[in-house]
């Protein structure tokens, strides 16, 4: 049996996941009719204490809606050099919103207000891209899982606030954040415009994220979402799923996050590992030394452990749901086994 480290977005739903998807109520959702989805959207609103949400197929098209909603063409997008919306989203910036990106030099994935202020353009100044949105993604996936805090995140928005941008949080992973800050999503729905949240990584669902804002952003962004392919019809099938995951799924992410701690101590023993970025929730970021990281990727698949070289000389793993207790010490062993 192959244990896998690769993401937390090969989770399978539950048995009792799949229970509430196949017994889901469900109607056209580009009608409005859907019940499971509605209700989705609804319960998102609320634990955010945001005013409505919008149900995506993914993480990317909730960002992606979301950066649309906020920007006009030739504008310019804050955000950290390592961030999902930049690296991993195919060029949609420029190719759903034509707007460019001014990219921070963060802190593993984690940039300060100090930093935003110094990207913004001066809107007086004609040569320049217009800045109106500043986007932080919490956790940091290349930042390892790295967490803001709340803290940090508010002295930002005041930046924001300052210099008329609007505010996006890239949460495809909030939730592990959350439970290792010990914070409550309704104060991210203070001080963000914007909030999207995936629910097929941790939280454990085959597909969907949630795009949560105001009124008027939501409406805004049914339309973009149409006209990105996103309109679904009977969606309450994999809503349900999202439903029983917010419902059953986010206290136990913090299981996650210990057994993360249990494999980078055993990491800390061996010489082929290099510097570990802080394990703060459920990734596991290092270097490797003495060999490249594809190299110490097929050692350990030749154990029956599959983990991703992030870079030519980094290795990631990230604990999910489906890993139990009993394969985390069987990745500990074979750690222990590797001999150099």
């Amino acid at each position: 049996m192959l244990i896998d480290l690769r993401s937390d977005t090969f989770t399978k739903p539950t048995p009792a996941m799949m229970k509430a998807i196949t017994s889901a109520d469900v109607g056209d959702d580009v009608f409005g009719e859907d019940p499971s989805v509605n209700a989705l959207e609804e319960k998102a609103a609320a634990m955010f204490e945001m005013e409505a949400a919008l149900y995506c197929p993914t993480g990317t098209m909730s960002n992606q809606v979301a950066i649309k909603s906020h920007t006009q063409p030739g504008d310019e997008v804050i955000c950290d050099k390592t961030a999902h919306v930049y690296q991993y989203e195919g060029g949609g910036i420029a190719f759903n919103s034509g707007a460019q990106v001014n990219t921070i030099d963060g802190v593993n994935g984690k940039f300060t207000a100090e930093q935003v202020l110094t990207a913004i353009n001066n809107p007086y100044d004609v040569h320049k891209a217009r800045t109106s949105l500043v986007c932080v993604e919490n956790t940091s996936n290349r930042g390892g899982g790295g967490c803001y805090t709340i803290n940090d995140i508010t002295s930002i928005r005041k930046v924001c606030d300052d210099h008329g941008l609007m505010l996006h949080l890239d949460g495809a992973r909030l939730f592990n954040a959350l439970v290792a800050n010990n914070e409550k999503p309704s104060q991210y729905g203070k001080v963000f415009h914007s909030v999207s949240v995936c629910l097929n990584k941790g939280l454990g669902c085959p597909i969907g994220s949630i795009l949560i804002g105001k009124k008027d952003l939501i409406k805004k962004g049914r339309r973009i979402r149409k006209a990105f392919g996103g309109g679904m019809r009977q969606a309450g099938y994999m809503a349900a799923a999202g439903i029983y995951a917010l419902d059953n799924h986010v206290e136990r992410l913090a299981e996650d996050h210990a057994h993360a701690k249990q494999i980078a101590d055993a990491l800390r023993e061996k010489s082929f590992t290099g510097s570990i970025l802080p394990v703060e929730t459920n990734i596991i970021l290092f270097e490797v030394k003495n060999r490249p990281a594809k190299e110490l990727v097929e050692e350990f698949k030749k154990h029956g452990v599959l983990v991703i070289p992030m870079t030519p000389t980094q290795v990631r793993m990230v604990l999910h749901l489906n890993i139990t207790a009993e394969m985390v010490k069987k990745v500990v062993k074979v750690i222990e086994s590797i001999s150099h």
